[in-house]
């Protein structure tokens, strides 16, 4: 797993790696640019609303929401990629900070209409995944969501499936969504698929829309 130094690293290259695995339908990026268009729809189901993007990296979806309006938000380990989406987004409230310490205290004084985490909480544990997103709904406007787009599966054996036909190019140090798993702590958790080993879950004070 990339500590903030290899993320800085990876940061100028990143969007193009990312494109070219989704274009080759190749794990990890397969169904990338259909997770983003299923976020990025939904929340502008809403006019101008304000987003919170945890783990925003370059700023991919956070640039195209901007750019519609909202009032972007967001917190990211990697002092680079801060730099490099603070640029699209200048009136974007963007801070430093390693999320599985929890979200920074800035960020803790607002409350948002949506809530966005793209190909970031694989980073957590399971048990570390459940206690933040409940911390998360806090923040939550009355009818405010959840986004998290990710490599997920439906079940573990959609993961092993994948593991396997991925071989040496699966990344043992993260911990891919197991969607029934976390439904037993998480029962409002809402799944759709964008590829074999990705999709969106949606998850906020009332997810049965």
């Amino acid at each position: 797993m990339l500590d903030n130094k290899g993320f800085d690293l990876w940061a100028n290259g990143y969007d193009k790696e990312v494109g070219i695995s989704d274009e080759e339908n190749r794990y990890p990026f397969a169904g990338y640019k259909s997770v983003l268009s299923k976020i990025y729809h939904k929340v502008l189901e809403k006019n101008k609303p304000s987003v919170l993007d945890i783990g925003f990296g370059t700023g991919t979806l956070t640039a195209k929401l901007y750019e519609q309006g909202c009032k972007i938000y967001g917190q990211d380990f990697s002092v680079k990629m801060l730099e490099i989406a603070s640029k699209k987004m200048a009136k974007a409230k963007f801070y430093q900070g390693d999320f599985s310490l929890g979200l920074v205290k800035p960020l803790r004084k607002y409350t948002y209409d949506f809530i966005i985490a793209t190909y970031s909480l694989h980073h957590l544990a399971d048990k570390e995944k459940i206690v933040f997103l409940r911390e998360l709904k806090e923040l939550l406007n009355g009818d405010g969501v959840i986004l998290v787009g990710d490599i997920a599966f439906e079940n573990r054996i959609e993961l092993e499936n994948c593991c396997n036909e991925a071989g040496s190019e699966w990344d043992d140090d993260e911990v891919y969504f197991v969607v029934d798993e976390l439904k037993k702590e998480l029962p409002e958790l809402i799944f759709e698929k964008a590829s074999y080993c990705a999709g969106v879950l949606y998850f906020g004070q009332n997810t049965l829309f």
